[in-house]
C-alpha cells in the first residue's frame, strides 16, 4: 500500500483528496450511498499508484505514505485494506 488515511480523517471526511486522485482510489465519494454511514475515507491499496497528490490537499493531515505513518496509527493500514476486501 502506498498511502494510508489515518485517524485525523474520522468525522472530517473532507473530499479534496477524492477530487485530486488521478485513479479514483479514495472512497467513499460524497455521491456514494455509503458516504454518510462511514466515519472516514479510505484508500484502495490495490489501486493507489503512489502519486502523493492527495497528501497536500488534506486539511487535517490524515494521509501518510506507508513508511511515514505514525506508529500510533499503524492499525489504519489494515483498516484501509479491509474496507476494500469486502
Amino acid at each position: 500500500m502506498a498511502y494510508v488515511i489515518a485517524e485525523p480523517c474520522i468525522g472530517t471526511k473532507d473530499t479534496a483528496c477524492v477530487d485530486v486522485c488521478p485513479v479514483d482510489c479514495i472512497h467513499p465519494r460524497k455521491d456514494e450511498g455509503s458516504f454518510a454511514d462511514l466515519t472516514q475515507l479510505y484508500i484502495d491499496p490495490a489501486e493507489c499508484i503512489d502519486c502523493g497528490a492527495c497528501v497536500p490537499v488534506c486539511p487535517v493531515t490524515a494521509i501518510f505514505p506507508l513508511e511515514d505513518l505514525p506508529d500510533k496509527w499503524k492499525n489504519y493500514v489494515e483498516l484501509n485494506a479491509n474496507h476494500y476486501a469486502k
